[in-house]
């Protein structure tokens, strides 16, 4: 319950908190990079659904992508199989950041890596969206590497 205590000096009352008023503690003050560790951990859960349903539209015959397109290598079912399953690699990855584990902060740097790679590998299928995907894994990278792992659980 809050009281309020009463000054003599001419002073305005303030407003003093016991105890019991407030069950949460507010001493220790919030984590440094928490925020990006959860944006990072958010975002590439959702690029890999992204890059997921982008390579199932190409691998069927859907007619979302570029017409005669010309690839690295090969053609446009091929680079299909290779983003979906990059995107579920970034799927699981997301789900092994929020747990929080050292190595999973280095499998999502890496497999956000290769979800970049692949999305400019993919850009001729539809450009503007592989540099959206790609600007989003440079984000991920750089939210894992600056603030995720160790550093996050330790002051």
């Amino acid at each position: 319950m809050a009281t309020i205590e009463k000054r003599g000096n001419g002073v305005a009352p303030t407003l003093a908190r016991t105890p019991e008023a407030s069950p949460v503690a507010y001493d220790e003050p919030p984590v440094r990079g928490a925020g990006w560790v959860t944006f990072s951990a958010i975002m590439l859960g959702f690029a890999g659904l992204w890059a997921f349903f982008e390579g199932i539209l190409a691998i069927s015959t859907s007619k979302v992508f570029v017409a005669n397109a010309t690839y690295v290598f090969s053609d446009l079912h091929t680079w299909g199989w290779i983003v979906m399953l990059l995107g579920i690699a970034a799927v699981f990855a997301a789900f092994a950041v929020v747990a929080g584990s050292e190595v999973a902060r280095w499998f999502g740097i890496v497999v956000a890596g290769l979800n970049a790679w692949g999305q400019l590998m993919f850009l001729h299928a539809n450009p503007w969206w592989s540099i959206a995907m790609f600007t989003i894994d440079i984000l991920v990278i750089y939210g894992l590497a600056a603030y995720g792992g160790s550093r996050l659980r330790t002051r």
